[in-house]
């Protein structure tokens, strides 16, 4: 490989001194012209000698790999996404609910659980409520964010 290289860059350099040479010796005028332009021609074409000496047939792609790979780092990418957002809307819908119960004179704490629902999009499925039971309370989460009163859970404490 850094033999084939060495050879390339040779071949450059020896094209290049041989146009230099010939377009001195060339008059002044259209002929230089021409030359200059035939030399620029050369020169390119030993450039790309590779390229165009490459045998294409021999040369496989395989993008299978890279493809499955993708995919792969795709969907770890859409998970991290899902969790997050889950994460984000189990701690509004806490605050949300939190921002309620304040509403009513409650003292709560609030923790949300979410799972996906039909679209994939979490949604809030349960509650955890630590605080003096509020009937109130429990319609607004049922009425409001779909979370069943079966799916509701009270830690009642006394103050």
């Amino acid at each position: 490989m850094i033999g084939a290289l060495r050879e390339w860059l040779t071949s450059i350099v020896v094209v290049t001194l041989l146009l230099s040479v010939a377009q001195a010796l060339v008059p002044e005028g259209n002929i230089r012209r021409v030359a200059s332009f035939l030399g620029g021609l050369i020169l390119l074409l030993t450039m790309l000698r590779p390229v165009l000496g490459a045998d294409l047939e021999r040369l496989r792609l395989n993008f299978d790999g890279y493809e499955q790979e993708l995919r792969q780092v795709r969907e770890e990418l859409s998970a991290s996404y899902d969790a997050g957002l889950a994460e984000r809307i189990e701690e509004r819908t806490a605050a949300y609910i939190s921002h309620k119960a304040d509403a009513l004179g409650l003292e709560v704490k609030v923790r949300v659980e979410t799972a996906p629902g039909e679209a994939g999009v979490s949604l809030p499925v349960k509650a955890e409520v630590t605080g003096p039971y509020s009937q109130e309370l429990a319609d607004f989460m049922t009425r409001e964010l779909g979370i069943p009163a079966e799916r509701q859970v009270w830690h009642e404490r006394e103050n």
